[in-house]
Order: structure tokens, then sequence, then C-alpha cells
């Protein structure tokens, strides 16, 4: 059974339970998830599928991708291209498209991977927290100083892996122990309980852990309007006239 699906990063807001706690809420959109070819494994048990995610212009795709998906009858291109390996007797094929509500439900757990944001040259405070030094006994401009990060004469040399000021951020980290508050089919959207790595419109991929939770989200007070089904109104059945048809026919004279 397909386990994963892929989504894109849109916005934060928040979400409150009924009993009146404060949820932060990522809004994730699932847009474009379709079946670009599938392979069998060599005993057939597994089969490969190529799932591309995301919004691109066919022109502006390589050559073998643009022709693989003109091949499958594809008019729009895709913006990432990821293995998925199924079992042999799953019914998703080529050409199908992947809907949200298919996969994940409210309540289910879930684990998001994504890419951080970049943030170029940081210094080691704001990329691993440092205290700094003390702004006193004329180091007024050390504060933020990474400190003493030498050797003795042995080994002479600093070690590898030191935390240093460097590159912070473009960093593919995963999130554990979201929960699906809420999905929308009409516009694929899916609010997950808590923050998710990356910047906005940035693509993510949401797994499946095969748990749940339940949250008890008040969706008046989080601002989704329920769907309310229409109350069915009982009609009382038609009678049929006892008249016999000689009675109509003197009625009609």
């Amino acid at each position: 059974m397909l386990a994963q699906v892929f989504a894109t990063k849109r916005t934060m807001t928040q979400a409150w339970t009924k009993s009146g706690k404060r949820i932060a809420v990522t809004r994730v959109n699932v847009v474009n998830n379709v079946v670009i070819s599938e392979q069998k494994s060599a005993d057939q048990s597994k089969k490969l599928l190529e799932i591309g995610y995301g919004t691109k212009k066919l022109k502006n795709m390589s050559k073998p991708l643009r022709s693989k998906l003109e091949k499958g009858g594809f008019s729009l291109g895709v913006q990432k291209i990821t293995g998925v390996h199924v079992d042999a007797a799953e019914t998703i094929t080529v050409g199908h498209t992947v809907k949200a509500e298919h996969l994940l439900q409210i309540g289910d757990v879930v684990q998001v991977q994504g890419v951080t944001k970049g943030r170029g040259f940081a210094g080691a405070v704001k990329r691993y927290g440092f205290k700094g030094g003390p702004k006193t006994h004329g180091q007024s401009d050390r504060q933020r100083a990474v400190g003493a990060i030498g050797q003795r004469t042995t080994p002479g040399r600093v070690f590898v892996g030191k935390r240093m000021p460097g590159h912070y951020g473009v960093d593919t980290q995963s999130v554990l122990g979201l929960v699906v508050l809420h999905i929308d089919p009409s516009t694929q959207e899916i609010w997950l309980s808590g923050p998710v790595p990356g910047h906005i419109n940035s693509l993510l991929t949401i797994t499946k852990t095969g748990k749940t939770k339940s949250m008890d989200i008040d969706m008046v007070a989080s601002g989704v309007k329920e769907v309310k089904s229409e109350p069915v109104v009982e009609t009382a059945p038609e009678v049929a006239s006892e008249t016999t048809p000689v009675e109509a026919e003197g009625a009609a004279q």
C-alpha cells in the first residue's frame, strides 16, 4: 500500500482544542501527485512507482524527463520525481493521481521530511546556539566569539568536526510525531500539528507511520467550516386512487 504523499508547504496558522489548548498548525497542499511510470522487481513481488509532484512547465524540464512525460500523455511537467516501492498487487497505475484523502485520515501520525531554510554563512552563536563570552574585562567585542579552539603541542591541531562558523541550513531533516488535524478534499489542503522544515512553497514528503492520535479539535474556533449534511425530509408516499375505470369515465361525462 502507498504510504507516502508529496506536498507543498504553504503557511502556518493555529488551531484550538475543545479544552482550550492552542496548537501550532502548518498548512500544506498536495498538488499534482501523478504516477509517471512503474517497474516490477525481478521476483514480481514489488513494483517501483515513479511519482512526480510539484508543477513546472514541460518545456523547462530536461529532455529525457520531458520525453517520458510526453509518452505518458502528460501536458504539464513536475518539479521532482521520486520512486516509491509498493506491493505488486497495488492497483495504482501510470497516470493515476494520488489524492490526500485516499492516503491520509484525520488523526494519522505522520513523519514529514523537508529541506531547511538556507541562512548562508553564520557564526557559532546562531549556528549552534553558543552562549558567547562575557562582555567584561576589556573584551566588549568578544560576546559572540567561539572561544578557544586549539590544542596543546599534542596533538597540535584542531580536530575535524569542531563546531565553528560556517554554512548554515539547506539540510534534509525529518520531524516525527505530527498529527493530521484537517483535510480539505476540494483544495487538497492538509493541516499538520506543528512546524515542518523548509521555506514557504518548499516541497515536503509526508509518510504514514501507522499510528493514530486523537486531538479533539474545535473546528469552529479554528476557523474551519464543517461540512454538514442536509437533513433528509421524509415525504408521505403517494397513495394510488381506488376509483375504478368505469367511475372515472362517468365523472368525465
